[in-house]
């Protein structure tokens, strides 16, 4: 008999094409983590660049007019104090740039430049570096991009870097490290001129939920306290110490902190700096700021105390307000035990208070442990005017 040996298959294997997908697979994956890494690099390259070329444009236009543009046309050419083409500002594919004068008046003597491309935002003026921001939005001239917090329902948003100042003797506030701020002024007055601040629409006089978002932020940030460890030693609690007896301008270069200060190296620290890198200065010390809080009554204290400092340690009446203010709230581990030797700031309120009051934060230039980014001032009518009091604009 014949014998018939069945032919040999030369195919794969089940097994093996599962190998060879996988490794088709892994070595694909690779090819785009590269090429994406590739790709951001080149974007941040291009971003940088535009940046660093359209604010030497924006230096010899100083130059020429002694002033940077105050105004802009559609294709981002000066208008304005000198109509100049050749001084208009250029981009590359893909990238747009908005420009954001000091102010809008006859002169500006700073200004802000963003470039947005994908996913990317960076940000020049006349004497910063090109800084990157994490925050997808673009912000008036002299403030900063906020992110949002789920603890006080806010989304990002903008806010002076500065306290605000005031130009001569207009209604109009602006952010700028220049000068001192804008004191002597009732919570009434300040919501009415916050909405002044040129080309912002939207602005406002800051809320309490974002004054409380940006202090949740700048407390869970590690360079902030004194040790670099979170919850241990103390965070900056500004200009307090009464040395000089009066509010301090502020200083353009964010590492100059203690400008102005005699305490240097201690707690009088100036700025301090948000977890997208962002700088904000005084938000602690130098002079009281009015947020739009009021309340008539439910205010967090001792029932039948009366008005008196105390530490939020002491507060035995949570109260009633919108957002309970104390450290406790911001959710960041051992905050339930944060006084005002840890730099907190103290609160000054009665929870017997039946009248409406307007709400005080940060503390002035001789609050001492009273001041801090938490320290709250609930004893002036909204239209009481403050004498060490000021304030701050966000969008």
């Amino acid at each position: 008999m014949k014998s018939f040996r069945r032919p040999t298959s030369g195919g794969f294997t089940i097994v093996e094409l599962l190998v060879v997908i996988v490794v088709i697979g892994i070595l694909a994956a690779i090819t785009i983590v590269s090429y994406t890494g590739i790709s951001q690099k080149a974007n941040i390259a291009s971003v940088i660049s535009d940046l660093n070329n359209n604010s030497k444009l924006l230096k010899m236009y100083y130059i020429d007019n002694s002033s940077y543009p105050t105004a802009m046309n559609g294709s981002n050419c000066p208008t304005a104090p000198a109509s100049d083409p050749k001084y208009c500002l250029k981009s590359s594919s893909g990238t747009t740039l908005n420009y954001q004068p000091s102010n809008s008046s006859t002169n500006a003597a700073d200004f802000s430049l963003y470039a947005t491309k994908d996913n990317l935002i960076y940000r020049t003026s006349s004497d910063t570096q090109t800084t990157p921001i994490s925050t997808t939005m673009v912000c008036p001239y002299g403030f900063i991009a906020v992110p949002g917090s789920a603890t006080y329902s806010t989304s990002n948003f903008c806010v002076m870097k500065y306290e605000a100042k005031q130009v001569g003797a207009t209604t109009m506030p602006i952010s700028t490290a220049s000068g001192t701020p804008w004191l002597n002024i009732s919570q009434t007055t300040a919501i009415t001129n916050s909405p002044n601040v040129s080309g912002c629409t939207g602005c406002h006089l800051i809320t309490e939920a974002e004054w409380l978002t940006i202090a949740q932020n700048v407390l869970s940030v590690a360079i902030n306290w004194s040790s670099g460890i979170v919850g241990t030693g103390y965070i900056y609690s500004g200009h307090n110490d009464n040395v000089p007896a009066s509010a301090l301008a502020a200083d353009v270069n964010d590492a100059n902190g203690y400008v102005g200060e005699t305490n240097t190296g201690g707690n009088q620290k100036r700025t301090l700096t948000l977890n997208n890198s962002e700088v904000i200065w005084d938000l602690a010390g130098n002079v009281w700021e009015w947020t739009s809080g009021q309340t008539t009554g439910g205010q967090p204290g001792i029932n039948g105390a009366g008005y008196n400092w105390r530490d939020w340690t002491s507060i035995t009446n949570s109260g009633t307000l919108s957002f309970n203010p104390s450290p406790t709230t911001t959710g960041i581990s051992g905050s339930n035990s944060w006084n005002s030797s840890f730099g907190m700031g103290t609160i000054y309120s009665s929870s017997d208070e039946t009248v409406l009051k307007g709400f005080l934060r940060s503390g002035n230039w001789g609050n001492f442990g009273t001041s801090g980014v938490l320290a709250l001032y609930l004893a002036n009518a909204p239209s009481t005017p403050s004498s060490s009091g000021g304030f701050r604009v966000s969008k």
